[in-house]
Order: structure tokens, then sequence, then C-alpha cells
């Protein structure tokens, strides 16, 4: 099993206690030590369960953060994703800067990306994606 980064939908599903999320968690953690979800999927839960003022969640949330690696945005990520929109606007299969953002972190820390937004990431030539949900 490749390495691999969580998207947004996917930390949701763990939360909400799919059982086939979490049971591909548990198989991924018993080959590496932690999970890797990008620090725009961080800024995405957080902003959620800050605006719905749900205070246990939040909790939960920043525990989970506190033991698993939040990737970073860094230089090249970020010129990787401009890349990746710029090519999307000129074939007119524009998906979210957030998505963007979150796929040029994967691609170049070379995860995959594990994501039920299969129809937008798809989108992206040189992203690999899996699907935990089925």
């Amino acid at each position: 099993m490749k390495q691999a980064i969580l998207d947004t939908d996917t930390v949701s599903f763990f939360f909400r206690g799919n059982d086939k999320v979490t049971d591909k968690i548990s198989n991924y953690l018993t080959e590496y030590e932690q999970l890797n979800i990008s620090v725009v999927t961080y800024y995405e839960i957080l902003n959620g369960l800050l605006y719905k003022d749900a205070k246990k969640q939040l909790s939960k949330f920043l525990e989970f953060a506190k033991y698993n690696k939040i990737m970073p945005l860094t230089v090249l990520s970020a010129k990787k994703s401009a890349n990746i929109y710029a090519d999307l606007r000129k074939t007119g299969k524009v998906i979210s800067h957030n998505d963007v953002l979150i796929a040029g972190i994967a691609i170049t820390n070379n995860l995959v990306l594990i994501t039920n937004n299969t129809n937008h990431f798809k989108r992206i030539k040189e992203l690999e994606i899996d699907k935990w949900t089925e």
C-alpha cells in the first residue's frame, strides 16, 4: 500500500463512523504510523466545526490532528497547484481552489489522495486517487 493523504470528505466519513473508512484507516495504520492530511483539509474541518460551534467534535478533531501529520502548503506544491488550476481553466473543467491545493500537496509529496469526490479529482491527470467508502 502506497502512502496516502486523506481528503476532507474522507476525514468527515471517519468522524461519522463510516465502517469502510474506519476499517481502511485501521489497515493503513498497521503499515504506517500516522495519517496524512493537508493543511487545507485541516482548515476546512476546523472552519466547519467552529462555525457550527461543535465543541465536542472540535476537541476530537484537534486530538486527531495532534497524532497525525498535517502536510503543509509549500512553494513547490503551490506552483504545482497553480499549474493544475491554469490547465483546468483552459479546458473549462475548473474545480475549487481548495481541491486544487490539496491535489498539489498530494502530487508533490507522491501521495495517493483518498477521496469520495472522484468526479472532481479525476480531472487532474497526474493525481493518483483512491476511494475508501466502497
